[in-house]
Protein backbone atom coordinates (compact mmCIF):
# COMPACT_ATOMS: atom_id res chain seq x y z
CA UNK A 1 0.00 0.00 0.00
CA UNK A 2 1.35 3.53 -0.97
CA UNK A 3 2.98 5.91 1.64
CA UNK A 4 2.93 8.99 0.54
CA UNK A 5 0.48 11.30 -1.32
CA UNK A 6 2.26 14.44 -3.13
CA UNK A 7 0.89 17.41 -3.94
CA UNK A 8 2.18 20.87 -5.15
CA UNK A 9 1.46 24.79 -4.85
CA UNK A 10 3.44 26.19 -6.42
CA UNK A 11 6.73 26.59 -4.61
CA UNK A 12 5.42 24.48 -2.08
CA UNK A 13 5.40 20.89 -2.40
CA UNK A 14 3.32 18.95 0.52
CA UNK A 15 4.01 14.95 1.40
CA UNK A 16 0.77 13.71 3.33
CA UNK A 17 1.18 10.53 5.10
CA UNK A 18 -1.36 8.76 3.52
CA UNK A 19 -2.84 5.35 5.20
CA UNK A 20 -5.58 7.28 7.23
CA UNK A 21 -7.40 4.02 8.00
CA UNK A 22 -4.93 2.64 10.11
CA UNK A 23 -3.47 5.93 12.13
CA UNK A 24 -0.75 6.02 9.43
CA UNK A 25 2.14 3.32 10.20
CA UNK A 26 5.78 3.57 8.97
CA UNK A 27 7.79 1.15 8.21
CA UNK A 28 6.56 -1.21 5.85
CA UNK A 29 8.37 -2.71 3.18
CA UNK A 30 9.02 0.01 0.43
CA UNK A 31 8.06 3.00 2.66
CA UNK A 32 12.49 3.88 2.63
CA UNK A 33 12.29 3.58 -1.38
CA UNK A 34 9.20 6.12 -1.29
CA UNK A 35 10.61 8.21 0.70
CA UNK A 36 13.75 8.63 -0.92
CA UNK A 37 12.21 9.00 -4.42
CA UNK A 38 9.82 11.70 -3.61
CA UNK A 39 12.80 13.76 -1.34
CA UNK A 40 15.40 13.32 -4.74
CA UNK A 41 12.79 14.85 -6.73
CA UNK A 42 12.32 17.85 -4.24
CA UNK A 43 15.87 18.22 -3.97
CA UNK A 44 16.65 18.28 -7.98
CA UNK A 45 13.57 20.67 -8.38
CA UNK A 46 14.48 24.20 -7.46
CA UNK A 47 11.12 25.67 -8.08
CA UNK A 48 10.44 23.95 -4.77
CA UNK A 49 11.03 26.00 -1.98
CA UNK A 50 9.66 24.61 1.30
CA UNK A 51 8.21 21.45 1.84
CA UNK A 52 5.11 21.00 4.55
CA UNK A 53 4.84 17.22 5.72
CA UNK A 54 1.33 16.21 7.32
CA UNK A 55 -0.77 12.96 7.85
CA UNK A 56 -4.10 11.97 6.27
CA UNK A 57 -7.26 11.37 9.06
CA UNK A 58 -7.01 11.79 12.41
CA UNK A 59 -3.27 10.91 12.60
CA UNK A 60 0.41 12.17 11.93
CA UNK A 61 1.36 8.91 12.42
CA UNK A 62 1.14 6.12 15.00
CA UNK A 63 4.92 4.52 14.16
CA UNK A 64 5.94 1.68 13.52
CA UNK A 65 3.31 -0.67 12.57
CA UNK A 66 2.59 -2.73 15.83
CA UNK A 67 0.65 -5.74 13.79
CA UNK A 68 3.75 -6.20 11.32
CA UNK A 69 5.92 -6.46 14.91
CA UNK A 70 3.27 -8.81 16.41
CA UNK A 71 3.51 -11.23 13.20
CA UNK A 72 7.20 -10.85 12.55
CA UNK A 73 5.89 -9.60 9.07
CA UNK A 74 7.91 -6.91 6.76
CA UNK A 75 10.58 -5.38 7.80
CA UNK A 76 9.93 -6.89 11.43
CA UNK A 77 10.15 -10.07 10.30
CA UNK A 78 13.06 -12.82 10.13
CA UNK A 79 16.35 -13.60 11.96
CA UNK A 80 17.97 -10.86 13.78
CA UNK A 81 20.40 -10.22 10.93
CA UNK A 82 17.68 -9.82 8.87
CA UNK A 83 15.74 -7.25 11.00
CA UNK A 84 18.45 -5.07 11.35
CA UNK A 85 18.67 -5.18 7.34
CA UNK A 86 15.58 -4.06 7.20
CA UNK A 87 15.86 -1.04 9.55
CA UNK A 88 18.78 -0.39 7.66
CA UNK A 89 17.60 -0.63 4.26
CA UNK A 90 13.93 0.75 5.10
CA UNK A 91 13.19 2.72 7.96
CA UNK A 92 16.30 4.71 7.85
CA UNK A 93 16.39 5.00 4.22
CA UNK A 94 13.25 6.93 4.96
CA UNK A 95 14.47 9.33 7.91
CA UNK A 96 18.17 9.67 5.87
CA UNK A 97 15.41 11.24 2.49
CA UNK A 98 13.59 13.40 4.92
CA UNK A 99 16.53 14.44 7.03
CA UNK A 100 18.18 15.03 3.33
CA UNK A 101 16.21 17.40 2.01
CA UNK A 102 17.60 20.77 0.97
CA UNK A 103 15.11 22.58 1.47
CA UNK A 104 13.01 23.84 5.07
CA UNK A 105 10.53 21.32 5.71
CA UNK A 106 7.48 22.29 7.82
CA UNK A 107 5.43 19.59 9.91
CA UNK A 108 2.00 20.25 10.09
CA UNK A 109 1.37 17.94 13.43
CA UNK A 110 -2.80 17.23 12.69
CA UNK A 111 -2.88 14.44 15.47
CA UNK A 112 -0.81 11.57 17.47
CA UNK A 113 2.79 11.43 16.24
CA UNK A 114 4.18 8.66 17.93
CA UNK A 115 7.17 6.48 18.27
CA UNK A 116 8.61 6.72 14.94
CA UNK A 117 6.00 9.31 13.93
CA UNK A 118 7.60 11.45 16.87
CA UNK A 119 10.79 11.25 15.74
CA UNK A 120 9.94 12.09 11.81
CA UNK A 121 8.08 15.03 12.92
CA UNK A 122 11.28 16.07 14.61
CA UNK A 123 13.38 16.04 11.46
CA UNK A 124 11.41 19.14 10.18
CA UNK A 125 13.00 22.30 10.54
CA UNK A 126 10.28 23.64 11.80
CA UNK A 127 6.63 22.22 13.54
CA UNK A 128 3.51 23.92 14.22
CA UNK A 129 0.98 21.55 15.82
CA UNK A 130 -2.99 21.09 15.93
CA UNK A 131 -4.53 21.31 19.16
CA UNK A 132 -5.58 17.51 18.61
CA UNK A 133 -1.53 16.44 18.06
CA UNK A 134 -0.01 14.71 21.34
CA UNK A 135 3.49 13.32 20.58
CA UNK A 136 5.07 10.36 22.47
CA UNK A 137 8.09 8.31 22.23
CA UNK A 138 6.64 4.73 23.47
CA UNK A 139 9.36 1.97 22.34
CA UNK A 140 10.32 1.23 25.75
CA UNK A 141 6.83 0.57 26.69
CA UNK A 142 6.38 -2.02 23.67
CA UNK A 143 10.15 -3.55 24.82
CA UNK A 144 12.73 -2.29 22.02
CA UNK A 145 14.45 0.70 21.75
CA UNK A 146 14.40 3.83 19.55
CA UNK A 147 15.71 1.61 16.21
CA UNK A 148 14.91 4.71 14.59
CA UNK A 149 17.99 7.07 15.85
CA UNK A 150 15.27 8.83 18.41
CA UNK A 151 17.84 8.97 20.91
CA UNK A 152 19.79 11.56 18.72
CA UNK A 153 17.05 13.34 17.27
CA UNK A 154 14.98 14.11 20.12
CA UNK A 155 17.43 15.29 22.46
CA UNK A 156 18.59 18.34 19.77
CA UNK A 157 14.61 19.66 19.83
CA UNK A 158 13.93 19.77 23.54
CA UNK A 159 17.15 18.66 25.40
CA UNK A 160 18.83 15.74 27.31
CA UNK A 161 16.29 16.20 30.56
CA UNK A 162 13.15 16.38 28.84
CA UNK A 163 13.98 13.74 26.08
CA UNK A 164 14.93 11.16 28.88
CA UNK A 165 11.69 11.67 30.52
CA UNK A 166 10.24 11.28 27.39
CA UNK A 167 11.76 8.00 26.38
CA UNK A 168 12.38 6.24 29.97
CA UNK A 169 8.53 6.92 30.63
CA UNK A 170 6.94 6.30 27.43
CA UNK A 171 5.00 9.50 28.52
CA UNK A 172 2.55 10.85 25.78
CA UNK A 173 2.28 14.58 26.07
CA UNK A 174 -0.24 17.24 24.35
CA UNK A 175 -0.04 20.31 22.07
CA UNK A 176 0.49 22.18 25.23
CA UNK A 177 3.26 20.89 26.91
CA UNK A 178 5.02 20.28 23.58
CA UNK A 179 4.87 23.83 22.78
CA UNK A 180 5.97 24.71 26.45
CA UNK A 181 8.69 22.26 25.99
CA UNK A 182 9.80 23.55 22.13
CA UNK A 183 8.60 20.86 20.49
CA UNK A 184 6.30 23.11 18.41
CA UNK A 185 6.41 26.84 17.42
CA UNK A 186 3.08 27.05 17.69
CA UNK A 187 -0.64 25.36 18.46
CA UNK A 188 -3.35 25.86 16.66
CA UNK A 189 -6.78 24.92 16.00
CA UNK A 190 -7.45 21.91 13.77
CA UNK A 191 -9.46 23.68 11.21
CA UNK A 192 -6.63 26.32 11.31
CA UNK A 193 -3.29 23.75 10.88
CA UNK A 194 -2.94 23.45 6.48
CA UNK A 195 -4.16 26.97 5.95
CA UNK A 196 -1.09 28.09 8.52
CA UNK A 197 1.38 25.75 7.67
CA UNK A 198 0.64 26.93 4.03
CA UNK A 199 0.76 30.84 4.93
CA UNK A 200 4.05 29.68 6.77
CA UNK A 201 5.73 27.48 3.75
CA UNK A 202 4.91 30.48 1.28
CA UNK A 203 6.51 33.11 3.46
CA UNK A 204 9.08 31.18 3.60
CA UNK A 205 8.84 30.33 0.00
CA UNK A 206 9.40 34.04 -0.43
CA UNK A 207 13.18 34.23 0.29
CA UNK A 208 15.86 33.39 -2.58
CA UNK A 209 16.49 29.82 -3.26
CA UNK A 210 19.80 29.60 -3.42
CA UNK A 211 20.40 31.45 -0.26
CA UNK A 212 17.38 29.48 1.66
CA UNK A 213 18.71 25.77 0.93
CA UNK A 214 22.21 27.38 1.91
CA UNK A 215 20.88 29.07 5.59
CA UNK A 216 19.55 25.65 6.08
CA UNK A 217 22.51 23.59 5.34
CA UNK A 218 24.75 25.73 7.62
CA UNK A 219 22.22 26.00 10.32
CA UNK A 220 22.25 21.82 10.32
CA UNK A 221 26.06 21.92 9.83
CA UNK A 222 26.20 24.35 12.94
CA UNK A 223 25.20 21.82 15.53
CA UNK A 224 28.18 20.12 14.95
CA UNK A 225 31.16 22.38 14.19
CA UNK A 226 33.26 24.31 16.36
CA UNK A 227 32.84 28.62 15.78
CA UNK A 228 35.68 28.46 13.86
CA UNK A 229 34.75 26.04 11.53
CA UNK A 230 31.12 27.66 11.27
CA UNK A 231 32.42 31.05 10.69
CA UNK A 232 34.84 29.71 8.02
CA UNK A 233 31.76 27.85 6.19
CA UNK A 234 29.85 31.05 6.84
CA UNK A 235 32.21 33.00 5.04
CA UNK A 236 32.63 30.67 2.46
CA UNK A 237 29.13 30.38 1.44
CA UNK A 238 28.54 34.43 2.17
CA UNK A 239 31.14 34.62 -1.18
CA UNK A 240 29.44 32.53 -2.86
CA UNK A 241 25.83 34.64 -2.24
CA UNK A 242 27.01 38.76 -2.81
CA UNK A 243 27.61 37.47 -6.59
CA UNK A 244 23.71 36.43 -7.47
CA UNK A 245 21.46 38.02 -9.12
CA UNK A 246 19.03 37.63 -6.03
CA UNK A 247 21.64 39.42 -3.95
CA UNK A 248 21.29 42.45 -6.16
CA UNK A 249 17.70 42.08 -5.94
CA UNK A 250 17.29 42.01 -2.57
CA UNK A 251 19.50 45.09 -2.07
CA UNK A 252 17.58 47.17 -5.03
CA UNK A 253 14.35 46.43 -3.28
CA UNK A 254 15.51 47.51 -0.06
CA UNK A 255 16.58 50.89 -1.38
CA UNK A 256 13.36 51.06 -3.76
CA UNK A 257 11.10 50.47 -0.88
CA UNK A 258 9.45 47.42 -2.90
CA UNK A 259 8.65 43.59 -2.22
CA UNK A 260 11.75 41.75 -3.47
CA UNK A 261 11.17 38.61 -6.47
CA UNK A 262 13.55 36.61 -5.78
CA UNK A 263 14.23 33.82 -9.12
CA UNK A 264 17.08 31.68 -7.92
CA UNK A 265 19.87 33.54 -10.03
Amino acid sequence: MPLLSVSRDGPITTLTIDRADTMNPLGAPGDGEEFRTACDAINRDMEVRCVILTGAGRAFSAGGDVKAMRDKTGTFGGSTPAISDGYRDNIHQMLRALYGLRVPVIAAVNGPAIGLGCDVACLADIRIASEKAKFGVTFLKLGIIPGDGGTWILPRVIGDARAAELFFTGDVIDAATALDWGLVSRVVAPDDLLSQASALAHKVAAMPPHSLRQAKMLLRQGRELSYDSALEMAANTQAMMHTTRDHAEGIAALLEKRTPTFKGQ
